[in-house]
């Protein structure tokens, strides 16, 4: 039987075109990495009545998880692109699942935040090799590449919550130790994934590829300019997706009075909008520009979260749906309109933005619920909703893609 590294060197359109193979590997192991890591906000409720914990209390746990993956994957994307370590990916995992048995059984504050450490340090390893091995398996096609890597994240964390609902809640937290499973399926999958990542870094070294495009008709300040507008843009975006993501099942359940079950449906909706979201922002992101979705994704969410706070519980849904769907079309666009300004340092662009996207979202839960013990929950709503306006700088970023 031939190796992998033969095949793709006895067939260089393989590595030429797009390969979706490896794409969809790259969106089922994101699937289950963040399907797993979904479920530490989804046994808030659990640990809130379990522990008595506080808002505040709450909010630490999710900034000790965000900024443990946050700080460490700009160091871990750089180290990527440095040195490549193809079986990364299942290391990572192993901390993963690690974490998810710590978690399970942790019986106090301390022990709980090691935990989720542990799993956020396993997520910095995954990241940014992860986005790197999928944008090496696009064939040019870097948007839809991406957008099939982060639909695979969004639907798992859609799926984390409504898991959590059928098995955690009813049997308590002991029952995420069942979730190791899934962990030990994502290492073994991630193995399939560093042997193609290892026999195209083979296959690069016997071969002269071409040197990726500069964007030199784009000035080094106007680069780093458009860098700064897009973490303001990221910073809109998961500031105002952190107050969804770990307070909405509370708004839900203070507002409407429904069940702890249904509020973490309602949850999922959103979080399944937001994986249709992040496919479409990748197609149009090709075919129509990564700048024009970047700006319609953050700015046209808008209308509906200023809404929100103040419909019924069915317009609630309908509207929550539709600014998911909407902001979730901007992040793949994001990452590769940053990786096509810096395209000789796709694991360092990656690691920074994933690291943003975790930092960000963990110091939005912090504030939103230090700010939710000092008003309430429907008002850290009714303020989070403004900070999509902010998509409206989007217009200053220069054009990356040719017409």
């Amino acid at each position: 039987m031939k190796s992998i590294g033969s095949i793709i060197k006895g067939h260089p359109t393989m590595t030429e075109s797009t390969v979706y193979s490896m794409l969809v590997i790259c969106g089922i192991s994101h699937f289950l990495n963040d399907m797993i890591q979904s479920i530490i906000p989804s046994i808030y409720p659990i640990i809130k009545d379990k522990f008595e914990f506080s808002f505040a209390q709450i909010g630490i746990i999710t900034l000790v998880f965000q900024m443990t993956s946050s700080i460490l994957q700009p160091f871990t994307g750089f180290y990527a692109d440095r040195h490549p370590r193809p079986y990364a990916l299942s290391v990572g995992m192993c901390f993963t699942l690690i974490g998810l048995l710590l978690l399970a059984f942790a019986e106090n504050y301390l022990l709980i935040l090691l935990a989720v450490s542990v799993v956020g340090f396993g997520s910095s390893i995954f990241h940014p090799t992860a986005s790197r091995v999928a944008q090496l398996a696009s064939g040019g096609k870097k948007s839809l590449a991406q957008s099939i890597f982060q639909v695979g994240g969004n639907g798992g964390s859609a799926l984390g919550p409504l898991l959590a609902a059928v098995i955690i809640l009813p049997f308590g937290q002991y029952a995420i130790s069942w979730f190791a499973l899934a962990a030990l399926l994502a290492a073994l999958i991630m193995m399939r994934l560093g042997a193609w990542y290892k026999a195209r870094l083979v296959y690069a070294q016997h071969h002269h590829l071409p040197t990726p495009a500069l964007n030199d008709h784009i000035s080094r300040g106007a680069k780093y300019r458009a860098l700064a507008i897009l973490i303001l843009l990221v910073f809109s975006k998961y500031f105002y997706t952190s107050c969804i993501t770990s307070y909405f099942t509370f708004f839900l359940i203070d507002k409407f009075g429904i069940s702890v079950q249904a509020s973490q449906i309602c949850l999922f909706v959103f979080l399944l909008a937001f994986a249709i979201g992040t496919l479409a922002g990748g197609v149009f992101g090709d075919r129509y520009g990564r700048k024009y979705v970047i700006w319609f994704s953050i700015l046209g969410a808008a209308p509906f979260a200023i809404a929100m706070p103040y419909a019924s519980l069915p317009w609630t849904i309908v509207c929550t749906f539709l600014s998911g769907l909407i902001i979730a079309s901007a992040f793949s666009s994001i990452v590769v309109y940053a990786t096509d300004l810096m395209p000789d340092k796709v694991g360092l662009i990656a690691g920074i933005f994933f690291g943003l996207m975790f930092g960000l979202g963990g110091l939005g839960s912090a504030f939103f619920g230090w700010l939710a013990d000092r008003t309430s929950i429907e008002f850290i709503f009714q303020a989070s909703a403004f900070l999509p306006l902010l998509g409206v700088i989007a217009g200053f970023l220069p054009n990356t893609q040719k017409k």
